[in-house]
């Protein structure tokens, strides 16, 4: 069973106009993005992928209040309950949630989903945790860009007062905390208040991507905030868009080889371990198939990555790892 720790499905859904229920080839025929699409429901249960981190992403600039950001969200969350009622997905909730998946899925294939709040604007006041919590959301990331609780890619700073009584709230709701996106201010922050089970659902090593001269420098993560992550037995899930494997590519040039992605692979091992390397792909995250490493033509060719993983570490950064870790960080 393969896992992908981060998929904008609902926003591609809502936002975009997909009908990802489509077989992938479908979809592409039928789209009108500027990006070729590189994930549908079929195209998961086909590839066998097994469990996906879906998010609840509001794009800020299209939803700027945290009340019109939190109508958006609710929004995405029907549609995702709307999918399991159809038999297309199983969100997991529990632990036994997990369990159970594993028995099913080798019989019928369908992907389970746990929630993730990218961005979390939509969470209008901290106490409104236990409301998400109740509908199934079990990731929060405080940032995308700068927000309301944290520092964030391209905007930097701490955590606010408002972020650290989230990081109190959900720490008492058990919710788990993606450190994605937030800027280096705000991850020591974070970690130094929050002792809940944390991860970082799709973010690559900094020392690959030109260090603090590349203008993105704090969407990636440093040696230091890797190593801590790993102490904590979070897990990284790697990137699979070219510029966050090559600060030098730009959209319009040939595809970067998959090569990259192992190297990447093998820095974040370097740092963690191969027990804490997952994959958090991001396709269709603002990107496509022309924007992917060439051969990753969709959540198939994902098990080719592991030709850049030492055999015995093959089966935990294709899905184990996160499995594993899902064990611990879901509630009983």
């Amino acid at each position: 069973m393969m896992v992908d720790a981060h998929l904008d499905l609902a926003y591609n859904a809502l936002e975009l106009g997909r009908d990802l229920t489509l077989p992938l080839a479908e979809l592409r025929r039928r789209d009108t993005c500027s990006e070729v699409p590189l994930v549908t429901l079929p195209a998961l249960r086909e590839a066998g992928v097994g469990v996906v981190f879906a998010t609840l992403w509001v794009d800020p600039r299209r939803y700027p209040t945290p009340e019109e950001a939190h109508r958006a969200a609710l929004r995405q969350l029907e549609l995702y309950l709307r999918w399991e009622e159809a038999g297309w997905v199983r969100i997991l909730r529990r632990r036994a949630d997990l369990v159970e998946h594993r028995v099913r899925w080798q019989q019928d294939r369908a992907p389970a989903l746990v929630l993730l709040i990218e961005g979390a604007e939509c969470v209008r006041v901290p106490e409104e945790v236990a409301f998400w919590w109740g509908h199934g959301v079990r990731l929060i990331a405080p940032a995308w860009n700068r927000t309301r609780y944290a520092g964030g890619t391209r905007e930097p700073g701490g955590l606010t007062p408002l972020g650290q009584e989230l990081l109190w709230a959900m720490q008492a709701q058990g919710v788990a905390l993606d450190c994605s996106h937030l800027d280096e201010a705000a991850f020591w922050q974070a970690l130094a208040v929050f002792g809940g089970a944390l991860c970082a659902t799709h973010s690559n090593p900094r020392a690959l991507l030109g260090g603090e001269a590349n203008p993105l420098a704090n969407r990636h993560l440093s040696d230091a905030m890797l190593r801590a992550l790993g102490a904590r037995e979070g897990v990284v899930g790697v990137v699979l868009y070219n510029l966050f494997l090559d600060p030098a590519w730009r959209r319009g040039q040939p595809r970067l080889p998959l090569a990259v992605v192992g190297r990447h692979l093998a820095y974040v091992a370097a740092q963690v371990g191969w027990e804490r390397v997952g994959l958090g792909s991001d396709f269709d995250g603002g990107f496509g198939l022309h924007e992917a490493p060439l051969g990753l033509e969709g959540p198939a060719d994902l098990g080719k990555l592991a030709g850049w993983v030492p055999e015995p570490h093959r089966p935990g950064v294709l899905g184990e790892n996160w499995l594993g870790w899902l064990a611990r960080a879901l509630p009983a």
